[in-house]
């Protein structure tokens, strides 16, 4: 018996990279559509419903659309858009995420895949928050910048197409309501939306988020050592969530946006003063790897009830 497949948007570029890793497993079965039939509705439908697990890579209203047309109590869905994030009735799809979350998943028949941004986010913050370290109430910060594939085929066209005019590096979400943001407050348990401070870097792929934090005015002051005691042990275990020593990063004068390459790790590094309380928590991660293609994948591992790092890139 092998598992059906259907991966709807699957000529996009998360589509294209999901996939990338599925190609060849002989436990899996892909359902395709010729270019002819991609956009016809009936078409669709049939391959919704004769999948086991459907992947959606698609605009929110294209995916919205896309669950409605599943009129079957067996088909599972993973949705790669933003459209059912915080949606009530599916689970999100970061497996490290809590302690019961893998189980979560794995009995689950709607997962959400989660965002390029709030992945490396929550992989820093939510730990701290569920251990006390930083309060929930807390006014937390966060920054970096990605490569710009994650901006779709319109910023891809920006800066390679022609008469693009690639730009070092370009600040957005300058009206502090993007639509990341309810992700991150939901999942990382704070009462105030985080101010996000995003960026686009000249690199087709990769990603660098930031959350900075004055250790001396949390409560109790922790020292690094107890911030990285808790993320360490938090992922102790995991084949793709890693977190650098601290005498590694004390080690490091530089980091780079495409420190994991292209491959679906998701790597933390905790660095700071201890003279002046301060510490810069980074987490560094490919925006379509662990970002998204790769976050997918793992989760129908976990739904199929396959190996979970079963074409990942390791």
């Amino acid at each position: 018996m092998t598992t059906n497949i259907f991966i709807d948007g699957a000529v996009g570029t998360t589509g294209i990279e999901i996939r990338d890793r599925l190609a060849g497993r002989a436990e899996l079965t892909l359902l395709t559509l010729d270019e002819a039939q991609r956009k016809n509705a009936a078409a669709r439908r049939d391959a919704l419903n004769a999948a086991d697990i459907v992947i959606l890579c698609l605009p929110d209203d294209a995916a919205r659309e896309a669950v409605t047309l599943i009129d079957n109590d067996r088909t599972r869905v993973i949705d790669a858009s933003t459209a059912h994030r915080v949606a009530d009735g599916w689970t999100y799809g970061f497996a490290e995420l809590e302690p019961d979350q893998r189980e979560q998943l794995a009995a689950s028949r709607r997962v959400s895949n989660p965002g390029c941004w709030p992945t490396g986010f929550l992989a820093l913050v939510r730990p701290l928050v569920r251990e006390g370290l930083v309060p929930t109430d807390w006014p937390v910060t966060v920054s970096g910048a990605s490569g710009y594939s994650g901006g779709g085929k319109g910023m891809i066209a920006d800066y390679e197409g022609e008469g693009g005019v690639p730009t070092a590096f370009r600040a957005y979400g300058l009206s502090l309501a993007h639509k990341h943001v309810p992700e991150m407050m939901r999942y990382s348990g704070l009462a105030h939306a985080p101010i996000f401070a995003p960026a686009v870097a000249s690199t087709y792929r990769g990603m660098l988020v930031e959350v900075p934090l004055h250790l001396h005015a949390l409560p109790g002051a922790p020292g690094l050592q107890d911030i990285h005691g808790v993320l360490a042990a938090s992922y102790e275990g995991s084949q793709i969530v890693s977190v650098a020593p601290l005498d590694q990063s004390e080690d490091m004068s530089v980091v780079d946006i495409d420190h994991v390459g292209a491959t679906d790790q998701l790597k933390l590094f905790v660095f700071g003063s201890p003279s002046i309380g301060q510490v810069r928590l980074v987490a560094l991660l490919d925006n379509l790897g662990k970002g998204a293609a790769g976050a997918a994948v793992q989760n129908l591992n976990i739904l199929a009830g396959l190996p979970e790092t079963a074409g990942l890139r390791l």
